[in-house]
């Protein structure tokens, strides 16, 4: 049977620029099997969310996934990759354009916005990260 996960992602960035992080979590039958967090350096919380998907989506495919859930409390982000929004910032169009290519590579998948609070494990990773940096 085909791999089907669920991907939370978030972004987060303390100044917008600032010390920013993303973080992830991955589910596959409501059971998580992979989370994770990284620093960025200085970046905004735009390209946050987007490295946070970016990385999400990799790991789904190294883990074999068919098809991919991404929830996220983007709303930008969410409408920009559902053709709603044109990506106007040109530092974030190459981010766009990777996470598309990505999103490609699945059977099937989907992106869908969803409130802060349904977000809330992939948020904490992205704050875990950058709380160890500073």
């Amino acid at each position: 049977m085909a791999r089907e996960l669920v991907l939370y992602c978030d972004g987060a960035a303390r100044g917008n620029p600032g010390p920013a992080a993303f973080g992830y979590v991955i589910l596959e039958g409501g059971e998580k099997v992979a989370e994770a967090g990284e620093c960025l350096g200085i970046a905004t919380n735009n390209v946050a969310e987007y490295k946070g998907l970016i990385h999400g989506l990799r790991h789904c495919l190294e883990l074999g996934a068919a098809a991919v859930r991404v929830r996220t409390d983007s709303e930008l982000m969410t409408r920009q990759l559902n053709g709603q929004y044109k990506v106007k910032s040109p530092h974030l169009v190459p981010l766009f354009q990777e996470a598309r290519d990505l999103l490609r590579q699945f059977k099937n998948s989907n992106v869908e916005h969803v409130r802060r609070e349904l977000n809330k494990e992939a948020d904490a990773m992205a704050n875990k990260a950058l709380d160890k940096k500073i």
